[in-house]
């Protein structure tokens, strides 16, 4: 890794993308050139998160590194998002960019897609903290100073309580067996609102938790039903 290459930070908001931008910004090990974001491009909120676009600006204004965004259809194929992706990554490429850093920690089928989408682009993906113990990836970060809020969580594995939680060591010891302590199999996601990252915290209200439902879309069951509780949080 050279301190010199270039860079694309992938950014969700979140525990594992503050984690892993803290440790590049450390080991200064890229030359990251902005944070960037997918977003649902009716509703401009981060899918999943429901982090508002506005809250992700005030992220990156505090951390100090542009933000790109590249908006989605609000149920985007495979081939558009990959469309829509690629389209970007061609454009910083003339940027002379060519790595793209991910905080992803032990999904390889994630993992494997990633790689394999940029390097039909020239691209390298990054991986800074793969395969850490997930139940030490939480504690540092807790012990690192960082502050989270939980926005939302998936009711096959959590209920409506633990949305708008702040991720700390009670929350940890709350979590079923079943749950990976930092929701790596897309538990729970959450909103970073201070840390060593931080210039100054993020300000915040927190709004109503609203429980939404959505098809699976899967192959083997087209017509499963899963929700999830969001709760909101809106600019202080």
């Amino acid at each position: 890794m050279d301190q010199n290459t270039k860079a694309i930070f992938n950014w969700s908001g979140g525990k594992d993308s503050s984690l892993c931008l803290h440790q590049v910004l450390t080991e200064k090990s890229f030359d990251i050139q902005y944070l960037l974001t997918t977003l649902n491009g009716q509703n401009k909120r981060v899918s999943m998160h429901g982090i508002a676009e506005s809250l992700l600006d005030m992220q990156a204004k505090s951390i100090g590194l542009p933000l790109k965004k590249i908006y989605l259809p609000e149920y985007p194929s495979m081939g558009k998002y990959d469309e829509l992706i690629s389209d970007f990554l061609l454009k910083a490429k003339a940027e002379n960019i060519s790595t793209s850093i991910f905080g992803d920690i032990f999904l390889e089928d994630l993992r494997e897609y990633r790689e394999k989408q940029l390097s039909k682009l020239g691209f390298k993906a990054e991986f800074p903290l793969w395969k850490r113990n997930t139940t030490e990836v939480a504690k540092d970060f807790i012990n690192k100073g960082f502050k989270t809020i939980i926005v939302s969580v998936d009711e096959r594995f959590l209920d409506k309580s633990f949305a708008g939680r702040i991720f700390d060591e009670s929350f940890l010891n709350d979590l079923p067996n079943n749950v990976d302590p930092c929701g790596e199999n897309g538990e729970f996601h959450s909103f970073v609102f201070d840390g060593p990252i931080f210039k100054y915290p993020i300000k915040f209200n927190k709004g109503n938790v609203i429980y939404k439902e959505y098809k699976s879309h899967s192959k083997e069951n087209p017509d499963e039903k899963f929700g999830f509780w969001y709760c909101d949080l809106l600019e202080k």
